[in-house]
C-alpha cells in the first residue's frame, strides 16, 4: 500500500485530498496545526479507513516538528509515496512590504518554502530508495510568472521561490521515478473548500468564468490524479484550477 504525507490534511482542502487518498488505496498521514477538534472530527468521520489513516499535530514553520514528523510516518508505515504541501500561512490582512513585521515575514516564508525544503531534506532520500515519488506543492495563479501581487509580497515571494524549486526538484529526481508538480488554486472560500463539485456547481459564482466557484474537491481530484503511477510524464508542470478566475487583479 503506498502512503502519502498531507500537511494540514485535517481541514479545508487537504482534508478533501486525505479522502481522496483514502479513497484512493492510499494509507495517509495528515497534519494539522492546532486545531485538534477539527482533527478529531475527521478521524470520526473516516473511522472506516482507521488503520490507514495517522493524524499528527505538526506547525509548518518549526523545523522540529517537521523532523519529528517525517520519524513517527517512517516508524508507523515504512515509507513515504507521495508529499502533499497542502500547509501554508497566509496573511489576509491587505498591507504593503513595508508595513510586515520581521515575524510575519520569516513566518510566510519558512511556513511556505523553507518548510518545504526540510521535508524534501528528509523524505527524498527515501523516495529514491523506493525509486519512486510523488510531490505536489502549493501556489497561487500566475505564480510561474513570478508576477508582482500587491499587498501579498511575501506570500507572492514565498510561493514563486516555490515554483523554481518545484521545477528543480522534478529535474534532479527524475532518474530516481519522483515527480514534481505545483498546483494552483483559484478562489476557494469558505465552506466551498471542503465542499464536492455537485455543491459547487449549486453554487453560482459570477466571478468566475466557468460560473461556479471552485471546491475542495477540484483540488483533490487534481492531486490524485498527480499522484497516479502512471502520470510520471507529468512533471515540472504549474497546474492551474482556477475555473479562468484572475486571482490577482481581482484582489488588486
Amino acid at each position: 500500500m503506498r502512503h502519502a504525507l498531507i500537511t494540514a490534511g485535517t481541514k479545508g482542502l487537504g482534508r478533501m485530498v486525505t479522502k481522496q487518498l483514502l479513497e484512493d488505496g492510499y494509507s495517509v498521514t495528515a497534519t494539522y496545526r492546532s486545531d485538534r477538534h477539527a482533527a478529531e472530527q475527521l478521524a470520526k468521520e473516516l473511522s472506516d479507513y482507521e488503520e490507514h489513516l495517522h493524524i499528527v499535530q505538526a506547525d509548518m514553520t518549526n523545523k522540529e516538528d517537521l523532523y519529528r514528523l517525517v520519524v513517527e510516518t517512517k516508524s508507523e508505515y515504512q515509507r513515504i509515496d507521495a508529499l502533499i504541501l497542502n500547509a501554508g500561512p497566509y496573511i489576509f490582512e491587505r498591507k504593503k512590504l513595508i508595513d510586515y513585521t520581521d515575524t510575519e515575514w520569516s513566518e510566510m516564508i519558512t511556513g511556505n518554502l523553507s518548510s518545504t525544503f526540510y521535508l524534501l531534506k528528509e523524505v527524498l532520500p527515501m523516495m529514491r530508495e523506493q525509486r519512486y515519488g510523488r510531490i505536489v506543492t502549493y501556489g497561487f495563479q500566475g505564480a510561474d510568472d513570478a508576477p508582482g501581487w500587491k499587498f501579498r509580497s511575501a506570500f507572492a515571494a514565498a510561493k514563486t521561490g516555490l515554483v523554481s524549486l518545484t521545477k528543480t526538484v522534478s529535474i534532479e529526481e527524475a532518474e530516481n521515478g519522483i515527480t514534481a508538480n505545483m498546483v494552483c488554486p483559484g478562489i476557494i472560500a469558505g465552506e466551498m473548500k471542503e465542499a464536492t463539485i455537485i455543491e459547487g456547481k449549486r453554487q453560482k459564482d459570477e466571478h468566475t468564468p466557468i460560473g461556479r466557484s471552485g471546491t475542495g474537491e477540484d483540488i483533490a481530484r487534481t492531486v490524485a490524479f498527480l499522484c497516479d503511477e502512471n502520470s510520471d510524464m507529468i512533471t515540472g508542470a504549474v497546474i492551474e484550477v482556477t475555473g479562468g478566475v484572475d486571482v490577482i487583479n481581482r484582489y488588486r
